[in-house]
């Protein structure tokens, strides 16, 4: 994508350790001096005005979302234009720096950024305000352990590579034509992992409520969303298949050195000191919904947020229950609305169908096998989302630092 790009001709020190050489047409000044600090403060929204807060703004990309238009605020907010710029002070870390295209109010743990005239273009501003570099020496300066936060002192002294107007457009059309490329790319790694977990699905209700034979004999299951299942098959109450014991509470101080997984609601959450090998492979999460459901082979600790199957009060095959259990809609059972969660005496009244020792065997055969293939297939796009992710980020560095030259490519 990048291959036809070469560094600039030559260079000169920027007297900035994390800038280091820029381009030597290039100009360094501080950030104040090309950009204001706009504070201009309002209790009101005016029609057709957006309203943002940092949640609105994704990380790293700058979209955003907009409230919606009969939201309140009870302290002041700050007014910005069209084309203003707006940097989230607050963990600049996550890099919540966005462009919008309307005049609106935002929160005030925005910054609101405005190029003063012929210093620096809008577009310009935004790539260099979320670049990693300057991400990264803004949240080295701020202050506050739990809610640490940058201010404008330090932002605006900050010493800032500036090309030519002209140069600053190019670099700005070449990173938006990029930008466009690499979000179809990602979309389309998202919308096929989400595909994926559709057909995972899909393949392990077939096999949890048909069984493998195609030809096999019916009967009703009783269950109106179900239809029917196998004729041989046992329907039985959950209760009767399997049994949901509590985890066990873990002291933080048998943590630091620990070798044994813990597993909780969302899989694996640390290590512990010493495995209990009498209650292990399977952990249920409080939500119990689809995907809430962790195995593992070796022994685990549950913590008490989760529930586990106790393997000594089943005599189901544990593998073929594990999918069982993560198709259930278990979440459905739930009775406590305030606290959304798995109601244990509520599970065990869910209906399941069972079939005989062998066939379970063999139906978590088939699924560990259709799911790992499935399972492979969506690590390999998500590795490719991180690994474009990435490459987008060091691609913004790169350019808006002038460490390679797009005044050609980006013409």
């Amino acid at each position: 994508m990048t291959s036809n790009l070469k560094p600039y001709p030559s260079y000169k020190p920027s007297g900035v350790e994390w800038l280091g050489d820029v381009p030597a047409h290039w100009e360094v000044r501080r950030l104040k001096f090309s950009v204001e600090n706009v504070a201009d403060q309002t209790h009101k929204r005016r029609e057709r005005e957006i309203y943002l807060a940092m949640e609105h703004v994704e990380s790293w990309t700058g979209k955003y979302s907009e409230a919606g238009p009969d939201v309140v605020f009870d302290s002041s907010v700050k007014r910005f234009k069209a084309g203003d710029v707006l940097f989230g002070k607050l963990r600049p870390y996550l890099a919540k720096v966005t462009r919008p295209n309307r005049p609106g109010v935002c929160v005030g743990e925005f910054l609101v950024l405005r190029p003063r005239a012929c210093a620096m273009s809008p577009g310009y501003l935004e790539q260099l305000m979320r670049s990693k570099p300057v991400i990264d020496a803004i949240n080295a300066s701020t202050f506050g352990a739990k809610m640490p936060r940058a201010d404008w002192q330090f932002i605006g002294g900050m010493v800032q590579p500036i090309p030519p107007l002209a140069e600053q457009a190019a670099i700005v059309r070449y990173l938006n034509h990029t930008d466009g490329r690499i979000r179809r790319y990602l979309h389309s790694r998202e919308r096929l992992i989400e595909l994926l977990k559709e057909y995972r699905q899909a393949v392990i209700h077939e096999a949890v409520t048909q069984g493998l034979d195609p030809d096999v004999p019916l009967k009703p299951s009783g269950i109106e969303w179900l239809g029917d299942v196998p004729a041989h098959w046992e329907v039985r109450r959950l209760k009767n298949i399997c049994r949901l014991a509590y985890g066990d509470s873990l002291s933080a101080e048998n943590r630091a050195d620990g070798t044994v997984p813990v597993y909780g609601s969302n899989g694996q959450v640390g290590m512990h000191s010493t495995p209990n090998t009498e209650r292990q492979c399977l952990i249920v999460g409080r939500k119990g919904s689809f995907g809430k459901v962790h195995y593992s082979a070796e022994p685990v600790f549950a913590i008490d947020t989760a529930f586990f199957v106790d393997r000594r009060h089943t005599s189901a095959n544990i593998r073929w229950l594990y999918y069982l259990l993560g198709w259930l809609p278990l979440d459905a059972v739930s009775k406590d609305s305030a606290v959304p969660g798995l109601n244990r005496e509520d599970a065990y009244q869910h209906r399941g169908f069972y079939p005989p020792p062998a066939e379970q065997a063999a139906i978590a055969v088939y699924l560990d096998k259709q799911t790992a293939a499935v399972d492979a297939a969506m690590t390999r796009a998500r590795r490719e989302i991180e690994l474009l992710s990435e490459y987008r980020t060091r691609l913004i560095a790169d350019v808006v630092t002038g460490q390679v030259d797009v005044r050609e490519a980006g013409t």
